[in-house]
């Protein structure tokens, strides 16, 4: 079991990228890391990066649009921590390559199984071990191009940024965070919504894209807030967020 002194994370799609970073933040905050990772091997080569900078954290297997992977990785987080103090819902895809009505079904469905029902599937699951915590914290990986405001704005820096199966995606995040914040309140379990802003990764490679050190800040921001922080909330790094 955990030490019930140090906050237990789980951060998906922590195997690069953002939830990479996030994972190296919440370990550089004194938090026990859990790396979700659908492929074990390059999770565990995280791990063992990690190490060699002297920081500890563990992997787990788990591809968030399968049922028995999340079943099967929240038992082991059960056996081995007994709770969960903060979710990270990092994992996501996007698959845009043109216009939306011209996109293959196939690959819209993808984006919602991946981006809405897989974040969703893992909280589910989840939330029996963040009801155990003192201080249950979730946080949804969001998009500036999710807000509404931003879709019909002119004049803000995302209205020209047409990646629409995406951008619905993660206006659904923002929703389910919302609502699960609303029925949540009464538990003390916080949720919230992040924007990690344009951030140069494998799939990113756009000027102007920030490091992912400054990508992952409002993730790890928002995991460590205390007993007075918001929650059914939208943030980026410098603050509130349009919706």
């Amino acid at each position: 079991m955990g030490d019930s002194t140090t906050s237990i994370g789980l951060v998906t799609g922590a195997s690069d990228g953002i939830g990479k970073e996030t994972a190296r933040q919440l370990i550089q905050n004194g938090v026990q890391v859990i790396i979700g990772s659908r492929n074990l091997e390059k999770g565990q080569r995280v791990v063992e990066e990690f190490a060699e900078a002297g920081l500890k954290c563990h992997v787990i297997q788990l591809e968030i649009t399968d049922d028995k992977s999340v079943r099967d990785a929240v038992r082991e987080i059960d056996q081995r921590f007994g709770r969960l103090d903060i979710l990270v819902n990092n994992a996501g895809i996007a698959l845009d390559r043109g216009p939306l009505s011209e996109m293959p079904i196939e690959d819209f469905i993808a984006t919602f199984q991946t981006n809405v029902i897989g974040s969703f599937r893992v909280t589910q699951a989840c939330l029996p071990l963040l009801r155990r915590s003192q201080k249950g914290r979730i946080v949804n990986v969001s998009s500036g191009l999710a807000s509404l405001l931003n879709m019909t704005d002119p004049n803000s820096q995302y209205y020209h940024v047409a990646i629409p199966a995406y951008a619905s995606s993660k206006a659904a995040v923002n929703a389910m965070t919302v609502h699960l914040a609303r029925e949540l309140a009464e538990s003390g379990i916080k949720v919230n919504a992040v924007e990690p802003g344009l951030t140069a990764t494998r799939y990113v490679s756009l000027p102007g894209a920030q490091p992912v050190e400054v990508g992952a800040e409002a993730s790890v921001k928002y995991a460590l807030i205390d007993d007075n922080g918001p929650t059914g909330c939208f943030f980026d790094r410098n603050g509130v967020h349009n919706w």
